[in-house]
């Protein structure tokens, strides 16, 4: 079944303006995804929605599609995924006659992935055919059923009021079931679910365990990026010198 690479990269960003196309090393934000998925082993296509014409251009200098612009309706504060791959599909239809069924959901906003981890991805959701997506999450180095909430009075009281065990939150956190927090390091999706139901995910959501990864919601996190690449390098970032320098 054919696999692409969605990215979007709409332009409206009130955090770090024109975050998708920030430098980062020399090279705009989104190219390093765009990279991470050309070099990919199984994804065949690689496809920008974006409501920018800036945006669109830079994506095609670095190698992506981008067939169309994202109408506005689409890229608003308060759109959501859903809303943007329903219309990506639908131009597939349109336009191709066919909807491709695995979509590589990739976001520009988490620009240092490494291409082995995306292919293992797509490798575990062909392994589970019964799953409606697949998810990246990396663990959590503190459990939060150890954390508090506040009662009425002001008193710190345990999340888990059930929990038998006298002062559990005082416990190592190896008493604890491992979580795992949702990144943008890979998502999958498969279009015979997304069009044939109400939702994106479902609720059989294979769990990928990635590695942590800094997401771009500011510019100190710009910052945390650009030390990493100045401290461990990047093979996706030494893929875009050597191709576009």
């Amino acid at each position: 079944m054919e696999k692409i690479a969605i990215i979007p990269a709409r332009s409206g960003s009130k955090g770090v303006p024109r975050k998708n196309i920030y430098f980062l090393g020399g090279h705009p934000l989104i190219a390093y995804t765009i990279a991470a998925a050309v070099l990919s082993s199984y994804i065949e296509r690689v496809i920008v929605s974006t409501d920018s014409e800036e945006i669109a251009g830079i994506a095609r200098d670095y190698g992506a599609e981008v067939p169309f612009l994202r109408p506005l309706e689409f890229a608003r504060d308060h759109s959501s995924d859903r809303e943007y791959l329903l219309h990506t599909m639908q131009w597939f239809q349109d336009s191709e006659g066919h909807v491709p069924e695995y979509w590589v959901h990739l976001r520009p906003t988490t620009p240092l992935r490494e291409v082995g981890i995306v292919d293992q991805a797509i490798l575990e959701i062909m392994k589970h055919p019964e799953a409606t997506s697949l998810r990246s999450g990396h663990p959590v180095p503190e459990s939060p059923f150890k954390w508090f909430q506040k009662d009425a009075v002001g008193y710190f009281k345990g999340i888990r009021p059930d929990d038998p065990r006298p002062e559990y939150y005082n416990l190592p956190r190896q008493a604890f079931p491992p979580i795992y927090v949702p990144d943008g390091y890979v998502d999958i999706l498969k279009a015979s679910f997304i069009l044939n139901s109400e939702s994106l995910h479902g609720d059989k959501i294979f769990g990928f365990v990635s590695p942590s990864c800094v997401e771009v919601d500011s510019k100190e996190e710009l910052e945390i990026l650009e030390f990493q690449l100045s401290k461990k390098g990047s093979s996706i970032l030494d893929y875009l010198d050597q191709s576009f320098p």
